[in-house]
């Protein structure tokens, strides 16, 4: 059975016009009295409402200035650490894949660049990515290897495929404990591919020489501000 559905009518005769004039004046003063009831409250709580938000406030400033003094202090800490970054070629020999990549991020670190490892699935031949304000912006592809592993052609050609269409490389750098085959030498020689062979290696991880003194990396000209 359908519910009857409740319909107002509009007042009829002067008595029923009378009465709702009557109800409407009541209800509308009475919202008044409240708004003006709420006005004189909110005015009497102001202050404590201000001394409230005065006290948030300066606690929210508190615990973010906190957060930013404890991570400036982290970054000096790990910048002081990373400064006497030595890795043997024994160290490294004994990683694996994984340790490799963060090796090479921490050691383009300790040269001054901003870096961070990206290796993994679906990496596209870029495992650690970095930026130096005067050389730009580079890609490494890490191939840890046995000692008497060597690294062909291939992995050259899929450097340069993806360094900077998809990474945005200025420079892109294979580097391997191991050693590369002359054909994978001469490509990347040719095609602006640097190579980083065990012997690089050991100048750069255990003698501490920057990358860019071992790779003999360019400076790049500054940009100019447009007028």
């Amino acid at each position: 059975m359908a519910r009857a559905r409740l319909r107002l009518r509009p007042p009829r005769g002067r008595g029923e016009q009378v009465a709702a004039a009557v109800v409407a004046c009541a209800v509308a003063w009475g919202a008044v009295r409240l708004a003006v009831a709420t006005w004189h409250a909110a005015v009497g709580l102001w202050p404590w409402l201000a001394a409230a938000a005065g006290t948030v406030a300066a606690a929210a400033l508190v615990w973010v200035g906190r957060r930013l003094w404890r991570a400036r202090r982290a970054r000096r800490v790990r910048a002081q650490n990373l400064a006497g970054l030595r890795l043997t070629l024994a160290d490294i020999d004994a990683m694996d894949d994984t340790a490799f990549e963060y090796a090479l991020r921490d050691l383009l670190l300790r040269d001054g660049w901003m870096a961070h490892r990206v290796g993994g699935q679906g990496d596209q031949a870029a495992d650690v990515i970095g930026h130096h304000p005067r050389h730009g912006r580079i890609v490494i592809q890490a191939k840890h290897t046995k000692v008497a592993g060597k690294v062909g052609s291939p992995v050259m050609y899929q450097v340069k495929g993806t360094a900077t269409p998809v990474h945005g490389a200025d420079i892109a750098v294979v580097v391997t404990n191991g050693s590369f085959t002359s054909d994978a030498r001469a490509w990347g020689e040719r095609h602006r591919i640097h190579w980083m062979d065990r012997d690089r290696l050991r100048s750069w991880a255990e003698n501490s020489l920057p990358l860019q003194e071992v790779l003999r990396l360019p400076v790049r000209p500054a940009r100019r501000r447009a007028a």
